[in-house]
């Protein structure tokens, strides 16, 4: 009991009544509970050349389970010392011996159900090579390798690899609208006829000529090589790309 006096001595006294209450704390540590899991991050690629006047992109027929036997992008794993870059790099110089192709990124694609059978997130990347300098080879869980027209019905595709290539086709498409592309996909003389076909094969659509040669010329890309092209009615004139559009 405590003992309270307001001011003066002839008040009465306030009294309070203290009540010795005792708390027994027990300490509570909260326990975390984190569903441990790898997640492997791969690299697909859609590989697109230009061939016989048509646009092509190249697949691989899958060896192993899951999708036995059934046609995708090419594509392997980022070991833990690579960059992304460096991982389709890897694919594209098993596939064509070569590591000089013109390649870029995509998207990333990261649904939990992408595979059957653990957690992989993939980063797609496009690439642009010319079929006749990049002669393909077959190794590793690959059966077999093709080109297939991307303006005809695909083959069906393991995984969501029919999403990657539309995408990858998406951007190729909104790239060439952008900037100088088909460098890396026609031969170093050509036709204003062949770089048409490949406009119109990437776009899929029609394009009037006289309207698309006129553009070409007002964008100041070409020069004439002072040859023709053998072989062909008419003897149509090679060009080529401006060493300065190039750089």
């Amino acid at each position: 009991m405590c003992v309270f006096y307001a001011g003066k001595h002839d008040r009465p006294p306030i009294v309070f009544a203290i009540k010795r209450i005792e708390v027994t704390e027990k300490l509570i540590t909260p326990t975390v509970v984190s569903d441990s899991y790898e997640v492997s991050i791969t690299v697909d690629c859609a590989v697109f050349g230009f061939h016989e006047g048509v646009l092509k992109v190249l697949l691989v027929k899958r060896s192993i389970a899951p999708y036995k036997d059934h046609w995708l992008l090419p594509g392997g794993i980022m070991e833990k010392d690579q960059t992304l870059e460096e991982a389709v790099n890897q694919v594209l110089y098993h596939l064509t011996g070569m590591s000089d192709i013109h390649q870029e990124q995509v998207k990333i694609y990261s649904k939990v159900d992408r595979h059957p059978a653990k957690r992989v997130v993939t980063v797609c990347f496009y690439a642009l090579v010319k079929p006749e300098n990049h002669p393909v080879i077959a190794k590793n869980h690959i059966s077999e390798v093709a080109w297939f027209p991307i303006n005809e019905p695909l083959p069906s595709l393991a995984f969501d690899h029919a999403t990657l290539f539309s995408d990858a086709h998406e951007t190729l498409k909104q790239n060439l609208k952008r900037r100088l592309l088909f460098g890396e996909l026609l031969a170093d003389a050509f036709t204003l006829k062949e770089l048409q076909d490949l406009y119109e094969s990437i776009l899929n659509e029609q394009l009037d000529r006289r309207n698309f040669r006129k553009k070409m010329m007002q964008l100041d890309l070409l020069e004439a090589t002072g040859e023709k092209k053998i072989g062909v009615r008419g003897g149509p004139e090679l060009y080529r790309i401006k060493k300065q559009s190039r750089s």
